[in-house]
């Protein structure tokens, strides 16, 4: 089995690792499950990581790689946090909350050698299809690519005008993300060293406003044009470059994902801009599928992180941090009381469930508990899961007789997106507590490109869906009825633009936002650990003055999603955390 499992993941995986883990019989090489390990779990390290979700494997991977004997601690029965492979339905695996990858950082793809350790992605081209419900017949559709031409050739059946302007847009957006790029691998400036440090202090606070400067720089002339993108609702943006709807809500949904707010919600352009960062082999703004779902690239960390001796460890639940009399963080406390001391302690939880719940609260500063409580934590998001016994045929691209794959079904297929104006009103609609009637419907079917997460003929399909509150109106919690009758509606929504839709369903895994934070540990479900509004980043994530990482607890240190840049599986949280850490390790 494990000699399976090594040929699955590729060498990079040591058995010493593997002493003590077995494959789980449901999922074949798709999610470890921990067998038996308490006598491996040593009772002191330099570090430990509280969560083995993708940053904190990354943490691990970095601090190990620098010679600090590390172990991760993840209280699930599988790695990877958000970042999972499950078998709801037998026989389907799911990529069960986040599903696509572009933002992980290139450094952390070559510097922990992740194709070698069995990381492979299927990049997606084309990769956006809005079908449309009108009255003739076919529908029209629109279809984006990498291949500007074609692109502008599906823009034009809306607007002539947009079909120009759209290589502009597309440049203009690019020269922001390029901007911006380096700002994601280091940490924010420290604005407290700046103002009352030493003069050392003041120094490397200096330094490190360096890539601000080059930002600034670079934008140029165009900075005031920037800086609107950055605060403006996204509405208004599209609005200056664009006139045909169906493409104005198609970009537009980029900004909201995720996010409890409207095209019309001032800031949404950031939104946007963080989701167009990425990268995917060398090709900018590019998103792909993980062979074997997202768990394997939680794996294929893992694996970078074992290789080099990090110590790995499924259902070890961290009851609390461990103080002692200076202050000063000295490891944690398991739920089955075993104390695990270290130097280091770096927590991939969020900042709420790090400081509100694991960390003494007469420790930290009253100011800082007050800032991380008015964290906002909304979520829209409502993730189901569905296994199907065939593809889904759109009126507007219809299936071929052999029901094989066509170039659309391997995309972000974006329902109920005719206009801006149906995301405002179905944003709306989750503001007063109820579930959106016409949800902004996300429809992936990964195996599209990757076959063998579903048998022979069926498929796996995610719904990315918004807008859901988290407690509905009047106070009612999410019980089994309500969930089930969002989910109809949202596959009566599929079902117009697909017939036969809701007949090829054999099963489905709905997760409201309690769920999300049930199950994950996101904070009101929200997929950021905390909103990725321009007050609750940069400087101000999680808490203005706590934003490089380290806490107001000497040797504890944040890098999860809820530290800077924010969320979305991009490891650079960790890694930047996994830097500082280190810094301080030298000095200790």
């Amino acid at each position: 089995m494990a000699a399976g499992l090594r040929t699955r993941l590729g060498t990079g995986c040591p058995s010493r690792w593997l002493w003590g883990w077995h494959l789980s019989p449901v999922l074949p090489g798709a999610r470890l499950a921990h067998a038996g390990a308490a006598d491996q779990l040593q009772r002191e390290y330099d570090a430990v990581v509280i969560g083995a979700g993708h940053n904190g494997l990354v943490a691990a991977a970095y601090l190990q790689r620098a010679g600090v004997r590390t172990a991760v601690l993840e209280k699930r029965h599988v790695l990877g946090g958000a970042a999972v492979t499950e078998e709801i339905v037998p026989g389907f695996k799911f990529s069960r909350a986040s599903y696509l990858l572009s933002l992980l950082r290139p450094q952390i793809y070559t510097e922990l050698e992740l194709q070698r350790h069995g990381l492979r992605v299927f990049p997606r081209d084309p990769y956006s299809f809005t079908p449309l419900l009108e009255d003739r017949s076919p529908p029209r559709s629109l279809l984006l690519g990498h291949d500007m031409a074609k692109t502008q050739q599906q823009i034009a059946q809306f607007s002539q005008k947009d079909a120009q302007a759209y290589p502009e847009y597309e440049a203009f957006m690019g020269r922001l993300v390029s901007a911006l790029d380096p700002l994601l691998d280091a940490p924010p400036v420290d604005t407290a060293a700046l103002g009352q440090g030493f003069l050392l202090q003041r120094l490397r606070a200096l330094q490190a406003l360096r890539p601000l400067v080059r930002a600034g720089l670079a934008l140029g002339l165009q900075l005031p044009r920037y800086y609107e993108v950055l605060t403006a609702p996204i509405s208004k943006i599209l609005d200056q470059w664009f006139e045909s709807e169906p493409l104005k809500a198609t970009l537009a949904t980029d900004a909201v994902i995720g996010a409890m707010a409207s095209p019309h919600t001032p800031g949404s352009g950031y939104v946007l801009l963080h989701h167009v960062m990425g990268e995917l082999e060398g090709r900018r703004g590019a998103w792909g599928y993980v062979a074997g779902g997202m768990g394997a690239l939680s794996q294929a960390i893992a694996c970078a992180a074992a290789a080099r001796g990090a110590h790995i460890f499924t259902e070890k639940a961290v009851c609390h941090v461990l103080l002692g009399r200076d202050g000063r963080a000295q490891g944690v406390v398991l739920q089955d009381g075993t104390e695990v001391r270290s130097k280091l302690v770096l927590s991939n939880a969020s900042p709420q469930i790090t400081f509100l719940e694991l960390t003494p609260q007469e420790d930290l500063p009253k100011d800082f508990v007050q800032r991380i409580q008015q964290v906002d934590t909304r979520s829209p998001v409502t993730k189901i899961n569905v296994a199907v016994d065939q593809l889904p045929s759109f009126l507007a691209a219809p299936n071929t007789r052999d029901g094989r794959p066509l170039p659309h079904h391997q995309c972000s297929i974006h329902l109920n997106c005719e206009g801006t104006h149906l995301l405002h009103q179905a944003f709306t609609e989750a503001t007063q507590g109820h579930p959106s009637s016409r949800p902004m419907i996300e429809l992936c079917i990964p195996s599209a490109l990757d076959p063998g997460l579903a048998p022979q003929g069926c498929h796996v399909v995610s719904l990315f869906t918004q807008y859901t509150p988290y407690m509905l109106a009047g106070g009612r919690p999410w019980d089994e009825q309500a969930k089930n009758a969002y989910a109809d509606t949202v596959f009566d929504c599929i079902e117009a633009y697909a017939p036969g839709f809701k007949a090829s369903v054999i099963g489905r895994d709905i997760l409201t936002p309690p769920d999300l934070e049930r199950i994950f540990g996101l904070p009101g479900g929200n997929i950021f650990h905390g909103g990725m509004s321009l007050d609750q980043l940069y400087f101000a994530r999680p808490a203005p003055s706590y934003s490089g990482y380290r806490s107001p607890i000497p040797g504890l240190y944040l890098c999860g999603s809820g530290a800077h840049p924010g969320g979305g599986v991009m490891g650079a949280a960790g890694r930047n955390a996994a830097q500082v850490a280190l810094e301080d390790f030298r000095h200790l």
